[in-house]
């Protein structure tokens, strides 16, 4: 009994003699269970244990048990599985600007969809670009080309509403998704981002500010369209933004 968790050392002498003086079949001997014994140190440590009944010598009935330690397989595991949950999150999110990846936004474009549809209410799409971002590669590195892109993946957290969702598509490009808006809804939330991304400064190695500029093209995702298709038509707004002269929030016609 003294290795037994005290909840079931107060019961464990009566379930034994109980189970001697009936006749019926034991549900716990034979098969493996889980649980904890004491340790002699009064730490608890996770077991595996098969009982068994050996059977009646000399008018004396015996019990036997196999325990086998857990711990380190129970170690093992939950390694295992903070590894899991690690790569999951790396298949997930874009590892320079920590914002959801291309698969991650269209998975939740997808919900997006789903609950639009359920609910009746409106869904717009968003592409971004950043204006003239390779010059700034060329000019000035990838290291500042990097942090130009940190620092405006942190503009559209920070700028969109709580239920707006900015994803890195690749490069200099980023998907937007604005459940619950109206085309006119996210219009006025583009701007908003397109204003903090023109005002937001990326300090250089000698100290002088830059400053860079993001063009954006929305559409709406009608019920019963596609995500493609729909951000087929938010490209195309984009690059009328572009065309005219950057800079620019377009919304589809």
């Amino acid at each position: 009994n003294g290795l037994l968790p005290d909840a079931v050392a107060a019961q464990h002498d009566n379930h034994v003699i109980n189970y001697i003086r009936s006749s019926r079949t034991s549900s716990v001997l034979g098969k493996i269970r889980e649980f904890a014994i004491r340790h002699r140190n009064a730490q608890m440590i996770p077991i595996e244990m098969k009982a068994l009944d050996l059977g009646v010598v000399d008018g004396m009935r015996y019990f036997g048990a196999f325990l086998l330690d857990v711990r380190e397989r129970r170690e093992l595991a939950a390694k295992n599985a903070s590894l899991l949950a690690q790569l999951e999150q790396q298949a997930l999110y874009d590892a320079l600007t920590a914002l959801p990846n291309r698969r991650a936004y269209e998975a939740q474009a997808e919900q997006a969809m789903a609950r639009a549809a359920r609910s009746g209410t409106a869904l717009t799409v968003g592409v971004a670009d950043l204006d003239h971002f390779k010059k700034i590669n060329d000019r000035h590195g990838h290291a500042v080309g990097d942090a130009v892109l940190r620092n405006v993946a942190q503009v559209l957290r920070d700028t969109g509403r709580v239920t707006d969702v900015a994803a890195r598509l690749g490069g200099e490009e980023f998907g937007l998704l604005f459940p619950d808006a109206t085309l006119k809804q996210a219009y006025k939330v583009a701007e908003r981002i397109r204003a903090a991304v023109a005002a937001a400064v990326t300090v250089l190695p000698d100290g002088t500010p830059l400053h860079v500029t993001i063009s954006i093209g929305l559409a709406p995702l009608m019920k019963g369209a596609s995500l493609d298709a729909a951000m087929s038509e938010a490209d195309k707004a984009l690059y009328a933004a572009k065309h005219q002269g950057r800079n620019k929030v377009v919304a589809a016609a």
